[in-house]
């Protein structure tokens, strides 16, 4: 296959767009990675969108085709893709597939959602679709209360603590901050975290991400067409997406997402890489627990340690492996559909040396984004050319 640059990169902020619809959020994000990349959009040959629950919150459909329009893009083949939090990573993934495999030179990733206007019950509901409706559904399960049980798990397993979680969440709402996009940077201390609402014991109110609105792009190339390019394109090293299980009961164990293991494991083998050979990582913390989770299943933490490495400072900007320098999920918000795709926009701005929380010398990035109980996941390895 041939090898795909990360030519441009779009992305609105995300917080409450409550007069924009859905198609124009994409459209605006879409737009600015085309200018980006420098490319006339007449040459773009495919747009791959990633949305959830487009259809349950704001009652629109047919968005793929819908934003192609606004953007007055050929009559080119415009898909959606559902992988319900994990949309846009898979859409990441199509884009470039069609480009590795030479059905056309320039495709388009996008992904939005409008979640904020629709309340905590409605979206709630909505993303309760990402389970299995038949099983985890009837118990009354819901993702809180999910990831509740995975944090219980890991505190019996290796002793995590509250401290030790609440690290993880001052980290990341403080990098938050350092960046434009993101609706909920926050200079917390533990007694606030500690003293916030409790959600779903032991989840409390910051170990929660935030609902949001919001969306962003990445205009994918074919290598040979560097020269067209208006600025360096950001090499994809390795793209993978994997299954884990629909459904709770399914878990070998509840320490760990068998989807992420597995998409890290081919992602590490199409680079040629290590964990140790990554720079950064945005990985997928819709819950503060799952930062801890998904940083071991990636190997860039040891087996019981996340926790234990946030609060030693190890994870931070400037320390042995910065996780969600952007402020991840946690900070930036989580609308669901354009999560992965603003993971590859905030990498690709720091292997160009341009994000607002840099971190030195980047070369090689990783995203992570992953769906329902981990039943989906993709796994992203990005780098610079001269890397």
């Amino acid at each position: 296959m041939r090898q795909v640059l990360v030519a441009g990169i779009g992305s609105t902020s995300f917080r409450r767009h409550d007069t924009v619809p859905i198609e124009t959020l994409a459209a605006r994000a879409a737009d600015a990675a085309i200018r980006d990349s420098g490319l006339d959009r007449s040459q773009v040959g495919a747009l791959y969108f990633g949305n959830f629950v487009s259809g349950p919150l704001t009652g629109q459909e047919v968005l793929a085709g819908m934003v192609a329009d606004e953007l007055g893009l050929p009559q080119i083949p415009c898909t959606k893709v559902e992988g319900a939090c994990a949309s846009g990573g898979i859409a990441f993934r199509h884009a470039m597939l069609a480009v590795a495999t030479g059905q056309c030179d320039v495709a388009i990733a996008a992904g939005a959602e409008k979640m904020a206007h629709a309340g905590t019950a409605a979206v709630t509901s909505a993303l309760n679709c990402a389970m299995d409706n038949l099983s985890d559904g009837k118990s009354g399960l819901t993702f809180p209360g999910f990831f509740g049980l995975v944090w219980n798990a890991h505190a019996a397993l290796y002793g995590t603590n509250r401290e030790q979680v609440s690290a993880v969440v001052r980290k990341n709402k403080a990098n938050g901050l350092l960046n434009p996009l993101a609706q909920m940077g926050a200079a917390l201390d533990d007694a606030t975290i500690a003293g916030s609402a409790q959600i779903c014991d032991p989840l409390q109110l910051f170990d929660c991400c935030p609902i949001s609105d919001g969306a962003a792009a990445a205009v994918l190339v074919a290598a040979d067409r560097i020269g067209d390019l208006t600025r360096p394109g950001i090499a994809i090293a390795a793209s993978a997406q994997t299954r884990g299980t629909p459904r709770v009961s399914g878990m070998s164990e509840l320490t760990s997402f068998r989807a992420t293991v597995d998409a890290a494991r081919i992602a590490y083998e199409q680079a040629g890489l290590s964990p140790a050979d990554i720079d950064l990582c945005e990985l997928h913390d819709c819950f503060s627990i799952a930062e801890v989770i998904d940083s071991e299943d990636l190997g860039l933490v040891p087996r019981g340690k996340g926790a234990v490495w946030a609060a030693e400072g190890r994870t931070l900007v400037g320390g042995q492996i910065p996780i969600n320098p952007g402020g991840g999920l946690l900070a930036k918000g989580h609308p669901v559909g354009a999560t992965g795709l603003g993971q590859v926009y905030e990498v690709v701005k720091q292997l160009r040396g341009e994000h607002p929380n840099q971190v030195a010398d980047a070369a090689i990035g990783m995203t992570h984004n992953l769906g329902g109980a981990g039943v989906a996941c993709t796994v992203n390895i990005l780098r610079r050319l001269d890397a």
